[in-house]
């Protein structure tokens, strides 16, 4: 059976996996430049295409192996696996090695070197534990793989977008009524229009008409534009090699979490109906990640959430190549500021809402009736962890933190810190 490449989900497949991509690139441009104080014509210049590069790798590896499993299955519908950055990588990478090693030595090269090394362990990780996937599947229950899902898609992928969108309820409650008319019910409007596209012309034409959007914007956007091929840097990285064993222990315990964390997604395709092979899947992110390393990038790829969502929009396999073309474009030219000031949040982010539901749907759907209540004790550590989260930037936005403020006088006001210290660190 021929695999149809383009199906008419893909365009909101391709949406969602692209605003979910764009959001961790942009937050990783905001670390390095506004946290760290690298500045933005090396960001720009050298980590940002390494970045595109790097998601691009994982992305044509993942239409191949959709393509495989296609041909041996005899399926049209198969959906291939959404790729991206690690986003807790991203905060990881931050503020375990490239501030610190910047805050000591006020030399970005260095810490940049130190990342890089940093990275290649986080992919050569993955791919040394790839052999071990599959019998790891198999030794832990799915309910157990599939649980914590539902509270990285509720917590981590949809929590801030529900948040954002009562921000603009006028622009995000009515791509949301559209999100529930033609995803989750079964009379969709505008069928001649995919969903994806519809839900981000209706989204930023109410934006603009609203005066949601500052057109003055685009134009400093602009600036960061320019053409920055990607090149490789050996050097750096054996430069940085002597280096790094002060910084790498760290990296042992994130990569054991994407290990997981690939694990669960891998799971859950299976559970969707398309049984990737694990090893194949994990080499691939292991060796896209050391590949964009040695290219200058930091930051490990992984098996993104929503594979179920995407499959219930009708996606198929173009959708994930095209979002990995489209961000090294967008990488490439330094485009990703100029189109968040065009298109907003507010017509992005109702997709994340919906891949967070689905995704908490699918947990509930494939788990036997009895362990259903293994679900809802997963969720409690995703839900300590956005709490402690939001309260440790509460306590930044005024200059302190836990330990200077203490966590007694946190307690005494009513704030379980110990409590939400320990349970938020407990989700994977």
């Amino acid at each position: 059976m021929k695999t149809q490449f383009w199906k008419k989900g893909d365009w909101a497949a391709f949406f969602g996996l692209f605003s979910n991509n764009l959001t961790n690139l942009l937050t990783m441009i905001a670390l390095l430049t506004l946290v760290v104080g690298i500045p933005s014509e090396i960001v720009f210049g050298r980590v940002v295409p390494a970045f595109g590069l790097a998601v691009l790798c994982a992305s044509i590896c993942y239409v191949i192996f959709a393509k495989i499993l296609a041909k041996q299955s005899n399926r049209s519908d198969v959906v291939a696996l959404p790729s991206g950055p690690s986003a807790p990588s991203i905060f990881t990478v931050t503020f375990l090695v490239l501030l610190p090693v910047y805050q000591q030595t006020q030399d970005y090269e260095l810490a940049l070197k130190i990342g890089l090394v940093w990275g290649f362990v986080e992919g050569f990780i993955l791919f040394v534990g790839s052999f071990m996937g599959d019998w790891l599947r198999k030794a832990v229950p799915r309910t157990v793989l599939l649980s914590c899902l539902a509270g990285l898609g509720l917590l981590l992928l949809a929590m801030n977008p529900m948040l954002q969108a009562f921000h603009t309820p006028l622009v995000s409650f009515v791509v949301l009524v559209l999100i529930f008319i033609n995803w989750f019910g079964r009379s969709p409007i505008f069928k001649q229009v995919p969903t994806g596209l519809l839900l981000l012309i209706v989204g930023t034409t109410l934006a603009w008409l609203f005066g949601l959007q500052d057109s003055s914007k685009i134009g400093q956007a602009l600036h960061s534009a320019g053409f920055n091929p990607p090149k490789l840097h050996l050097s750096s990285f054996i430069e940085g090699l002597s280096i790094a064993a002060p910084y790498l222990a760290s990296a042992v315990p994130l990569a054991l979490a994407n290990y997981v964390f690939d694990l669960e997604n891998i799971e859950s395709a299976h559970a969707a109906g398309d049984p990737y092979p694990t090893r194949r899947v994990m080499i691939a992110n292991g060796c896209s990640t050391m590949f964009g390393a040695l290219m200058g990038n930091p930051f490990p790829v992984t098996v993104y959430v929503g594979h179920t969502a995407y499959k219930e929009m009708g996606a198929g396999i173009g959708y994930t190549l095209a979002t990995g073309i489209v961000m090294f474009l967008v990488c490439l030219l330094g485009l990703g500021g100029f189109l968040l000031s065009l298109i907003p949040m507010a017509a992005i982010a109702p997709i994340l809402i919906f891949i967070g539901i689905v995704t908490a749907n699918q947990v509930v759907r494939e788990t036997p009736k009895l362990e259903v209540p293994v679900i809802f004790v997963c969720l409690f550590p995703w839900i300590g962890a956005w709490v402690l989260t939001t309260v440790n930037n509460t306590l930044k936005s005024v200059g302190t933190n836990a330990n200077q403020l203490g966590w007694s006088i946190l307690e005494k006001s009513g704030v379980d810190f110990t409590g939400l210290f320990h349970l938020g660190s407990g989700a994977p």
